[in-house]
């Protein structure tokens, strides 16, 4: 059985390597959804604004350019605590508390000509009726929403002013650290394996050379 040369074997392991490390997902701006109980930790929410929210948790939103998945999306940056947002809003019958987190994120990430209505997250504490969506929730504490023709949030209290979860080109995400997921780099295990790669075509080459002396 004839062997391959090195260098063909090193190329497919190469190859190998390439087609087994994950395809980068298209980042996006726009105001994620999150789910934190009664106090946390933070869950990527995947029922929108249109969720009905139970009496006693916390609702928290991140504007971002981030990844659109739950382990790679920005979350908040204050802790889910509904203990600490509605400690001063009592309870009344026939009405349902939830707390929320919004976050306007980093003037990096704002669009052009545009900057965050404040620097850091803004906590409030919404008493609306028992059957209340999250929509409504945030709504009689933070107007003016602004929503697009899909029915997707694209603004809250205003900001931003103009897009909607538009896709960006890869490489715009500018806050690695509160996107769990890392900043979608090549992982160690794959640098490392194209490293041994190249030292096995190396000395495929060295090999080659030698023979045909």
């Amino acid at each position: 059985m004839r062997r391959l040369p090195a260098f063909a074997v090193a190329l497919g392991v190469l190859l190998t390597l390439l087609a087994a490390s994950p395809a980068l997902a298209s980042s996006y701006r726009y105001w994620s959804f999150w789910d934190g109980g009664a106090k946390g930790p933070w869950t990527y929410a995947t029922q929108g604004t249109a969720a009905r929210p139970a009496d006693g948790t916390v609702e928290g939103f991140r504007f971002a350019v981030s990844k659109d998945a739950g382990d790679q999306a920005s979350r908040p940056r204050l802790d889910a605590d509904f203990a600490a947002v509605c400690a001063g809003t009592p309870a009344v019958d026939g009405k349902k508390r939830v707390a929320l987190v919004i976050d306007f994120g980093l003037a990096q990430d704002s669009p052009s000509g545009e900057t965050p209505p404040q620097a850091g997250p803004r906590t409030a504490c919404a008493q609306v009726s028992p059957d209340a969506t999250t929509a409504e929730a945030l709504a009689s504490v933070a107007k003016p929403l602004r929503y697009n023709s899909a029915a997707l949030l694209c603004a809250i209290s205003g900001y931003p002013e103009q897009g909607c979860g538009e896709p960006l080109a890869e490489g715009a995400v500018k806050d690695p650290k509160a996107a769990p997921g890392g900043d979608g780099g090549p992982s160690a295990g794959l640098l490392a394996g194209v490293a041994a790669v190249a030292a096995l075509a190396a000395a495929a080459v060295w090999q080659s050379r030698r023979r045909s002396r």
